[in-house]
């Protein structure tokens, strides 16, 4: 016992004096502050002691294999809690259905005290208290025994911290109300209008429709204060290394609780400066590398996730250096948006020149890629390159939200717009992945054609989002193709977004047809289940593997190369609804059919609508 405790001194010191440097020079650099770079680094060893023995044997076991979340067999599902699972305990109850789904990373959506008033709560990302759970979803013990049976099934956990700002319920806002300066230093209030209009003259609005302008005004205060999502969530000022340092604590206190996984919401806002337009500003990555070089002193098995909305080459700084690395994995934003875009043009070349430029990027860069998440999808194309195509901007992300509600382009998907700006023209669209793809229209209307196609179309989007580099994640509810939910539009509190058009709840009774042969449940989940065996089974498929596109002699079809140690796979995909032929002059010989187990000849591979190869070099 005492060897034991002697070696994990030594470990926690020669981690601490690995980084030591370089965090006292950042953070110096930032605050200036030495007598509260001691308290963090005081802190910091206290929330060591305070890891539980199996986190920091796992710690240790992924220090020595850090590339253990780049294997070929990662699965990522993200749910909401009570959608899924009704609270934390019922999310125990249902790791057999997730192992059952081929998953080992599940991310619960927010699940952290909120505002009663769920109109106030954003979803989640309004946060009244980061130390507890949303009474209706449980206890921090709940959580841990969650995590705690996760671990035991080889699942990782990922949550969000929401760094940017806080509820006006939270303790510091409502001391802030109060007028008590020490908590108003941790916002930014104004007692005039003078420096937000100065703000607002090259700050970017959020949602200029529903919550426009960037300040809000408090009456009782006769103050404003920056908020630049909703006015309930007030931004937190992190010139103040307060701030910096009980949110870092925050975080260690959650990790503690058997996270494996932290999703840092809106990186890009988290540092504000007047005259610029307070995004993706540098002091953002010196907080970033601060929290990672925080996480391998503390607690090295945990991953950091950042959400950076934007296109793969412009999103890579927050990777940071081989030498100073900041995230472990970005989302892949543009490259989900573009897909959809090529399902309502059937032509892949903005998908492939994607594409290209993420397969360009380093190996140790890690996209999580998804077809749907909680949020609505933002057309943010790359419109100079469709403007070659003769594309212009708004008349062509009009067609998009007419095709995708089912008014144009010969579509049968079904969904709505969020945030309809009538001004700009600019409008976001809603939808489950099997809505869009015509699940919900060919049920309705009984046609059988329309289903066959629809089906088709959603396991082919899922096959090319697994071939592509990166982690694929399940948003909870498409593993059986589960249609969009209108029910919220009688909820007072959520009828005004339509973004809960797919946060319905988790259908349990569609998800008991996944068993039964030949139903639209087991069709789409066994067609998953397939492709998620042949991702894990071929080893083509690690994120080391050099991956690349290739020219298939279609606007249609889309083909994409993995190889790794001598291994090569194909995946060709028809993003239309007519039959396709590939010519691939590349890829001659004869390859075996991995779905079917059939052998095929390179030349001329014709491929059904909305059909997909992947194909091994034999």
């Amino acid at each position: 016992m005492e060897k034991a405790a002697e070696n994990m001194e030594h470990e926690y010191e020669k981690r601490f004096a690995r980084h030591i440097d370089e965090l006292k020079w950042l953070y110096m650099e930032l605050y200036d502050n030495g007598a509260m770079f001691a308290e963090l680094c005081s802190s910091m060893r206290a929330f060591y002691d305070e890891r539980g023995g199996a986190l920091k044997s796992m710690d240790r076991e992924r220090e020595l294999n850090p590339d253990w979340y780049k294997r070929n067999d990662m699965l990522g599902m993200m749910f909401y809690v009570d959608n899924f699972a009704g609270n934390l305990k019922g999310v125990r109850k249902k790791l057999d259905y997730i192992k059952k789904c081929n998953v080992n990373y599940i991310h619960l959506m927010p699940f952290l005290d909120t505002p009663d008033d769920r109109s106030r709560s954003d979803g989640g990302y309004a946060v009244s208290d980061f130390r507890k759970v949303r009474r209706d979803l449980g206890t921090m013990e709940d959580l841990e025994e969650v995590t705690c049976a996760c671990h035991k099934k080889n699942i990782n956990v990922c949550m969000d911290f929401v760094m940017n700002h806080t509820s006006e319920e939270h303790e510091w806002a409502v001391r802030a109300r109060r007028g008590e300066g020490e908590y108003m230093s941790r916002y930014f209030f104004f007692d005039n209008a003078d420096i937000p209009q100065r703000y607002e003259q090259t700050v970017p609005q959020v949602f200029p429709t529903t919550a426009p302008g960037n300040f809000t005004y408090i009456p009782e205060l006769s103050h404003y204060v920056m908020t630049s999502f909703y006015p309930y969530q007030w931004d937190l000022n992190y010139k103040n290394p307060r701030v910096f340092n009980e949110m870092m604590y925050n975080f260690l206190y959650l990790v503690n609780r058997g996270i494996d996984i932290v999703r840092i919401d809106a990186v890009p806002y988290i540092w504000k400066e007047l005259g610029t337009s307070c995004r993706n500003l540098k002091q953002v990555h010196t907080i970033v590398r601060m929290m990672r070089m925080i996480s391998e002193i503390v607690c090295p098995g945990v991953l950091l996730l950042g959400e950076v909305v934007m296109e793969p080459k412009k999103v890579a700084p927050y990777f940071g250096t081989v030498e100073k690395p900041e995230c472990h994995m970005l989302y892949n934003v543009t490259t989900m948006a573009t897909t959809w875009h090529t399902i309502a043009t059937r032509d892949v070349y903005l998908l492939k020149k994607q594409l290209d430029i993420v397969n360009s990027l380093p190996k140790n860069y890690i996209f999580l890629n998804y077809l749907r998440c909680h949020d609505d999808i933002g057309w943010g194309l790359d419109y100079p390159a469709l403007l070659q195509k003769g594309m212009e901007e708004v008349p062509h992300k009009k067609y998009l939200n007419d095709y995708f509600r089912g008014l144009a382009g010969n579509s049968s998907s079904r969904g709505e717009l969020y945030n309809d700006d009538p001004v700009t023209q600019d409008a976001r669209f809603c939808g489950t992945t099997a809505s869009m793809c015509g699940i919900e229209k060919a049920a309705d209307e009984q046609n059988e054609d329309m289903m066959d196609n629809a089906i088709k179309m959603d396991i082919m989007l899922h096959a090319c989002m697994f071939m592509q580099s990166g982690i694929p994640v399940l948003y909870s509810g498409d593993e059986i193709g589960q249609t969009n939910d209108c029910s919220y539009k009688n909820d007072p509190q959520k009828s005004q977004d339509s973004r809960y058009i797919h946060r319905g709840a988790m259908r349990w009774d569609k998800a008991a047809l996944a068993e039964k042969q030949g139903t639209v449940e087991n069709r789409i989940f066994s067609g998953l289940g397939r492709i998620e065996q042949i991702r894990r089974s071929e080893k083509a498929f690690v994120a080391a593997a050099d991956t690349c596109t290739l020219e298939t002699g279609e606007k249609e079809l889309l083909c994409i190369r993995r190889c790794f140690e001598g291994e090569q796979v194909l995946g060709i995909f028809n993003f239309s609804e007519y039959e396709k032929t590939a010519r691939i002059n590349e890829i001659g010989g004869e390859y075996e059919d991995l779905i079917s187990g059939q052998s095929i000849s390179a030349e001329g591979i014709k491929i059904s609508p909305y059909g997909f190869y992947y194909l091994k070099k034999k």
